[in-house]
């Protein structure tokens, strides 16, 4: 066996390069006896794009950017997960058709869920996001939005999550956005711009 055949068989054995944490790797040419030591650069990126729920975790610090999607359901946990690992998010957008499963599930339970919290987020596009993900971002109970971010919605999906603007579970997230696009909007009632008091709305 030579080295090279004896570095990608290590690589492959180990699980090297299955993690998207890591940029392709460096294998260095110091080979005794089959040993080899394999060497890695952190993932410096600003974006990380279309992940989905085989994302793997690691902490990603660099990331100021990323997109979410799946043809299956996003869950809280994820959520959370996602928080953990993008710790300075700037930008999220998310974009997911499938409903929850286990939104349900939690409710017949009684069952309290973590507050996940995007202490950087500056920009949240859920406009092409199914109508638990508009609950999952508004409901207080579930995230806590900063101050001073811009929301892409689906008007219509907003609207029936905020029960016309009145619901007080998402009065609070709402109320901390300075800009709000929303997608398919129809008429908008008078007291929207109550619901969203600091936000230019469009």
């Amino acid at each position: 066996m030579n080295t090279a055949s004896a570095v990608c068989m290590l690589a492959s054995k180990s699980g090297v390069g299955s993690s998207s944490s890591l940029l392709p790797f460096a294998f260095l040419n110091i080979c005794h006896y089959y040993q080899c030591h394999i060497y890695s650069y952190l993932y410096r990126l600003k974006n990380y794009n279309n992940i989905t729920n085989n994302f793997p975790g690691g902490i990603f610090e660099s990331v100021r950017r990323i997109s979410l999607f799946d043809e299956r359901p996003f869950e809280h946990e994820f959520f959370f997960q996602i928080a953990q690992s993008f710790p300075f998010l700037e930008k999220l957008t998310l974009i997911n058709q499938k409903p929850q499963n286990n939104k349900q599930l939690r409710k017949s339970k009684n069952e309290n869920l973590p507050i996940i919290k995007y202490s950087y987020l500056l920009d949240l596009d859920i406009s092409e996001a199914e109508k638990d993900y508009h609950e999952q971002f508004l409901f207080d109970t579930k995230t806590c939005l900063p101050n001073n971010v811009r929301v892409s919605m689906n008007y219509r999906l907003v609207k029936k999550v905020t029960r016309n603007f009145r619901r007080n579970t998402t009065r609070s997230n709402c109320a901390k956005m300075n800009f709000v696009f929303f997608l398919r909007k129809l008429k908008f009632p008078g007291h929207l711009k109550d619901y969203f008091p600091h936000a230019q709305i469009f």
